[in-house]
């Protein structure tokens, strides 16, 4: 009996290993219809894998993120999988990666390792249809995302609040031990500006050049913000490649800009996981971090005034960013939104 090759197979030995439970599971949710689209779609049918994957999407949009059931989360998964799995046997290695993304970015946390290993097999079949020749390389190694990282503070002043700059209340330290961050500004929760603490990381030389960027993750899809602000009301997300989302930054539309906001990349694409490293500092207080996010964007895209429920140590990469701080007492007189959803968020414009 003849079996297929496995380099037009993708494997998933998580999912063979879970399917039953999970699909249990899932029926017990009341997902007959998803079970019996996803047994079809085991045997290699495209439409009901498809089918699959849409019920498990209206499912994780039935009501607000935090009530969607967990089993939910890994059926998309499971069902991204299956789509994967098809295209992958026809050769359409572009659309497999678009497909797992969306499952490492909306599904559960159960079938996350056949996720990322599927992914990195696409990519390598993608590098290695497309061979970039050394001419095409070399061309765009001078292509920067940011090519004069010099600040003109005449045009800064110009654009800031008056006096933005002349406050010295924050305090700037340069390779200051965990000892004295945590006796000097952690304990009191005062900021600092800590300088020197990163001149190591492979990002700092890495992260400016756009032909390492899409070489890493140009096919990879991410989601973006489109609009001023989250508190604007043409505010919205989309769903992008990573190449298609730095060819906006280098396009920087001044109406409508596109910033790639808290999402935690690094855990989706590991590539670029390598080029940083987690500061000591995060470790103060002897708790494990909250989560480590990015944030991408072109020149002048700006965050509302709001507060976070947890500590935050922002590593600037490229360009510089401005930042205003309030202390946590003023937070009444800051006009926080009444909305649950913006309770966080000023109404403060600045």
């Amino acid at each position: 009996m003849a079996t297929a090759s496995s380099d037009v197979v993708l494997q998933t030995p998580v999912l063979e290993k879970e399917s039953h439970n999970l699909l249990n599971k899932i029926s017990s949710e009341g997902g007959y219809a998803y079970v019996s689209m996803t047994t079809r779609a085991a045997r290699g049918d495209i439409r009901a894998a498809e089918a699959a994957r849409e019920m498990a999407w209206e499912q994780l949009h039935s009501g607000p993120w935090h009530s969607v059931l967990p089993v939910w989360r890994d059926a998309y998964a499971m069902a991204c999988l299956h789509v994967a799995k098809c295209y992958y046997a026809n050769g359409e290695y572009k659309e497999v990666i678009r497909v797992l993304d969306m499952g490492l970015i909306m599904g559960g946390t159960l079938l996350r390792e056949d996720l990322e290993f599927a992914v990195r097999k696409a990519v390598e079949r993608v590098n290695g249809d497309v061979r970039v020749s050394d001419e095409a390389v070399n061309g765009c190694a001078k292509a920067k995302l940011l090519m004069n990282c010099e600040i003109n503070m005449t045009e800064v002043l110009q654009t800031l609040p008056k006096n933005s700059l002349s406050c010295k209340l924050v305090g700037k330290r340069s390779a200051l031990s965990l000892e004295g961050f945590m006796c000097e500004y952690f304990l009191s929760g005062s900021p600092v500006l800590l300088s020197d603490c990163m001149t190591h990381w492979p990002a700092r030389t890495k992260w400016n050049d756009l032909s390492y960027l899409k070489k890493v993750a140009g096919y990879r899809t991410v989601p973006v913000e489109v609009g001023k602000n989250y508190l604007c009301n043409d505010w919205k997300q989309e769903m992008l490649t990573f190449s298609d989302f730095l060819e906006r930054i280098q396009a920087n539309g001044p109406d409508v800009p596109t910033y790639l906001a808290q999402h935690p990349l690094f855990d989706q694409i590991q590539e670029l996981r390598n080029d940083i490293l987690t500061p000591d500092y995060c470790f103060a207080g002897g708790t494990e971090m909250k989560s480590v996010n990015a944030w991408f964007g072109p020149a002048g895209t700006v965050t509302p005034l709001h507060h976070d429920p947890h500590h935050n140590i922002l590593a600037q990469v490229v360009g510089k960013k401005y930042v205003r701080l309030y202390p946590a007492s003023l937070s009444e007189e800051l006009y926080p939104h009444a909305e649950s959803m913006l309770k966080n968020s000023s109404q403060v414009r600045g």
